[in-house]
């Protein structure tokens, strides 16, 4: 038997003086009981209760272990009420990471006026270092990693934050230098700056999807980051997420290409932990990021508003 359950038995029958009180205590029967205090003193090797037809009483090592088995359970009793107190409340530590690039942008935003509103949450945000293993972020000691590819690991909570919108661009000098682009098949007739995990654009016009390998590739990056500012030099096209390019497409440094095509739509995702009981400071967390790309989202239309066609 579980030795805490038994425990649990002995120390009731020990305050109650009685198998059958101490079972509606516990809530269960008289006979359980009995035999929990049979195993225990079957364990210990010794009597620990002297059985009368009118009292259960201690023998003198009962009382001794009475006394252990009670400061036991009242540290055990203690220490899940502290843990069940700390999953109520939002504060304490909280370890988030996240893509680099949408660190540095948007997200690190919402990050640092999350820290403001709740300055009882000490929160610890590192950008970059993601790893393509989707659980390493637990193994690291981190509560909450953010994505931007869809997940399929049905064990870990995933709550989708805000939509990604992507589109083609290109600096001004470049585009005078070439051939206008008027189709996705003429792609291949330009130079191209390419995500190495997105080898294979996706273009979208009235609901029908072109999609194509690109080449030539001439600059690849693992970051958009990186490839902005190739992009921005005129190296070459770029198909990269709105939020990334939007001061560059407001004062010219970048222009829209293709404009009737929109690139893939994709997600931000939040990630945290499997299990039923989720920590309360990373529930108020994860509803505080939502509500903020709400009132700020990184879609076409939320970013480019004033931007003129």
């Amino acid at each position: 038997m579980d030795r805490i359950t038994v425990m649990r038995s002995f120390v009731s029958v020990g305050e109650q003086g009685s198998f059958s009180q101490a079972a509606r205590r516990l809530g269960v029967s008289g006979s359980l009981v009995s035999r929990h205090i049979t195993e225990l003193e079957h364990q210990l090797g010794t009597r620990l209760v002297n059985r009368t037809a009118r009292a259960v009483t201690l023998t003198a090592i009962g009382r001794r272990y009475f006394d252990f088995a009670q400061r036991i359970i009242d540290e055990i009793d203690t220490e899940d009420a502290a843990l069940r107190g700390a999953q109520d409340k939002a504060e304490g530590q909280l370890a988030v990471i996240c893509p680099k690039w949408i660190g540095n942008l948007d997200l690190g935003e919402a990050i640092a006026d999350f820290s403001v509103d709740h300055p009882k949450i000490h929160v610890r945000f590192e950008v970059g270092g993601m790893s393509d293993r989707t659980f390493d972020f637990l193994d690291k000691g981190y509560d909450v990693a953010f994505h931007t590819r869809g997940l399929r690991d049905s064990t870990l909570l995933v709550r989708k934050v805000s939509d990604l919108d992507f589109m083609l661009c290109a600096s001004p000098d470049y585009l005078k230098r070439h051939q206008p682009l008027v189709d996705p098949s003429m792609l291949a007739d330009h130079e191209c700056l390419v995500h190495i995990n997105d080898p294979l654009w996706r273009l979208y016009r009235e609901g029908q999807e072109t999609h194509l390998k690109v080449l030539p590739t001439v600059y690849s990056s693992n970051s958009y980051l990186t490839l902005r500012k190739a992009a921005v030099r005129g190296r070459g096209l770029a198909l990269m997420p709105v939020r990334t390019v939007a001061d560059d497409l407001r004062n010219g440094t970048l222009e829209r290409v293709l404009p009737d095509y929109a690139g893939p739509a994709r997600s931000l995702y939040a990630v945290h932990s499997p299990g039923a009981h989720t920590m309360r400071k990373v529930r108020v967390f994860l509803d505080y990021i939502s509500a903020w790309f709400k009132r700020n989202p990184m879609t076409t239309a939320g970013t480019l508003h004033d931007v003129q066609p």
